[in-house]
């Protein structure tokens, strides 16, 4: 697994800079210029300069992920004993790692673990909605009245030699400044790319005509800002388009508010994408975060008028406050300035308004969510991974929350086959016990397919840059699932001996059935031990005493076994192949209380 040494995408980021770096006076250069003209070349400037925002905010994102994801776990697993917390805490979240998607992703996957409930993630789902409209502030406060580049170079110059730290947190605080140094670059070439008005006054006279139908206008625009959001899969991104399409002149405030609700509706999409291969709740978390954007915009869509005409009015009487930001040799351009603040003032005033009129009804949203996303029938005896998706892209930090929880989940599975067996062993009756004999044997086919699809999982986690506790976590989660594996496999092996057991007509004495029911029963305690250290919420809690407490037992015993069945060996009434048996059954028994140690060692990081 990755060390925090240089890695590709490290290696990668250096490269970018680099690019940056020659290319920027160009690009900084052409985009004051105004253009009279859009064609091809201009279209794909946008694109360009839209993509190096697009990159900046995923590195900025996952570099503060990377650096505090344990703490982000440990926030949104403790901050949400109330809908109250849990909408501070969705905020805060949020405006850290400045993405409402990593957000909403990461509490779809802590409903997927069971780790929080849907009334709790609803609150979190509200306040990332807060969360997300720190960075329209940051846009338009900062974003097109300061030359930007000229902040990016002395930015660059602090975290790229952080990239070199042999401490991964400073590493991943530099991926964190260079991230948000490309995003500068990136709005400051969007900013120059959009073409001047000057001669495309029929794109705009076109534009104010289509939305001069009120109500009406006003679906359409929400709709095409869903639909960007949808094709940019970032909230933020279309806020940004929005925004300098109102610096720029492009779009109407009227237009621009209809499309920033819509670019509300469009980040659900990013929350229901991640809950298709989770478990129903994981589908009715991201439910409630799509009827909670969806009810808010249709409420807002009927006074939209109303308010922006009062925060329009409100910014006007409070521009003062903002002379130093906003005062500029061109009037019209001030003019501008203050309608990307109405605009994210409007965007704040929305997701507030809408927080504090849904938050009493979370209850509802709920219902509401569990009637949309009924439970298939059947869907807890269905035997496969329930927590982890394979295919989903995860940070190896946040991963590690379901992985340790279909881990958990793994282990008790395992522990199903140890009852099996016993009542095996004490089966009388054929039939019941061949089809025992066929449960054990499916079970084990289970348990080969946890830990195939795991282990693919890990290893596609792997090649992804890490903090060196995860690397280490990840190892332990392998060693984990090796050995349930392997226990797997001896209790089949334990059902085939039996089998020929039952075939050749061989019987164990009362007290050898007795002995081995004495070494089950302390093995089941070590498998209970297991099983309560696996769901742990943190592994760094757990206690090897108990563990090796009942190893010793177990070893005690098997000894025992093995004296009493050396002292009776010789006995005519003793049947030798009774005996054999009886041998390879503790023995196999025993061999599964040492893997069982194994486990609770390796969940120790004694491994």
């Amino acid at each position: 697994m990755r060390s925090p040494s240089l890695t590709n995408m490290t290696k990668a980021s250096l490269l970018t800079i680099l690019l940056i770096l020659i290319q920027s006076n160009i690009a900084i250069a052409g985009s004051e210029e105004a253009s009279t003209s859009f064609g091809i070349w201009d279209a794909f400037q946008i694109i360009g300069a839209l993509a190096f925002f697009i990159y900046g905010m995923k590195m900025m994102s996952e570099g503060i992920q990377r650096a505090a994801g344990s703490q982000l776990r440990k926030i949104l697993r403790t901050m949400t004993k109330n809908r109250f917390l849990g909408v501070g805490t969705g905020f805060l979240t949020t405006a850290l790692v400045q993405s409402s998607s990593a957000t909403t992703v990461m509490t779809v996957s802590f409903v997927n673990a069971g780790l929080l409930t849907l009334v709790e993630s609803a609150g979190i789902m509200m306040g990332a909605n807060i969360g997300t409209t720190i960075t329209g502030w940051i846009v338009s406060l900062l974003g097109f009245k300061l030359k930007l580049s000229a902040y990016s170079i002395p930015i660059f110059a602090i975290g790229v030699p952080m990239l070199f730290s042999k401490r991964p947190k400073f590493k991943y605080w530099g991926e964190f400044l260079i991230g948000f140094a490309i995003l500068f670059l990136g709005l400051t070439y969007l900013k120059g790319a959009v073409p001047d008005l000057n001669g495309n006054s029929e794109a705009l006279s076109w534009i104010k005509g289509i939305a001069g139908y009120g109500f009406f206008s006003r679906v359409l625009f929400v709709l095409v800002g869903a639909f960007v959001t949808v094709v940019v899969q970032s909230s933020t991104a279309a806020m940004t388009i929005t925004l300098t399409l109102v610096y720029t002149g492009w779009l109407p405030l009227e237009v621009a508010a209809a499309m920033i609700l819509g670019e509300n509706i469009g980040t659900t999409i990013t929350a229901e994408i991640a809950s298709l291969v989770g478990n129903t709740n994981a589908k009715r978390s991201a439910r409630i975060h799509s009827l909670f954007n969806i009810v808010g915009v249709t409420w807002m869509i009927i006074l939209l008028p109303y308010i922006l005409n009062f925060l329009t009015g409100f910014i006007e009487n409070f521009s003062h406050l903002f002379e130093g930001a906003v005062k500029t040799s061109d009037a019209k351009n001030d003019e501008q300035i203050l309608d990307t603040y109405t605009l994210a003032a409007f965007h704040t005033t929305f997701n507030i308004l809408n927080v504090l009129i849904m938050l009493p009804f979370v209850g509802w949203l709920v219902k509401m969510a569990i009637k949309t996303v009924p439970e298939k029938a059947g869907e807890a005896e269905v035997e496969t991974l329930k927590f982890i998706d394979t295919a989903a892209n995860r940070t190896p930090e946040l991963a590690t929350v379901e992985i340790q929880k279909e881990i958990a989940r793994y282990g008790e599975i395992t522990t199903r086959m140890l009852g099996f067996t016993k009542d095996l062993l004490n089966s009388t009756d054929e039939k019941k016990s061949l089809t025992l004999i066929e449960k054990l044997k499916k079970y084990e086919d289970i348990t080969d397919k946890f830990e195939e699809e795991i282990i693919k999982y890990i290893t596609k986690l792997s090649d992804k840059e890490m903090t060196h506790k995860t690397s280490v976590r990840l190892r332990s989660f392998m060693n984990i699932c090796n050995d349930l594996e392997r226990i797997g496999d001896i209790f089949y092996q334990i059902s085939k001996k039996i089998e020929y057991k039952i075939e050749n007509k061989i019987y164990l004495i009362p007290e050898q059935r007795n002995q081995m029911n004495e070494l089950i029963a302390i093995v089941d305690r070590a498998f209970n031990e297991m099983n309560a250290n696996l769901n742990i919420g943190s592994y760094d809690n757990i206690s090897l005493a108990k563990c090796y407490a009942l190893e010793d037992e177990t070893n005690v015993q098997r000894n025992s076994m093995r004296i009493y069945n050396r002292e009776n060996i010789n006995n005519e009434d003793y049947d030798p192949n009774s005996a054999l048996i009886f041998t390879n059954l503790f023995s196999s028994i025993e061999r599964i209380g040492d893997h069982v140690v194994n486990i609770n060692e390796s969940a120790a990081g004694e491994i």
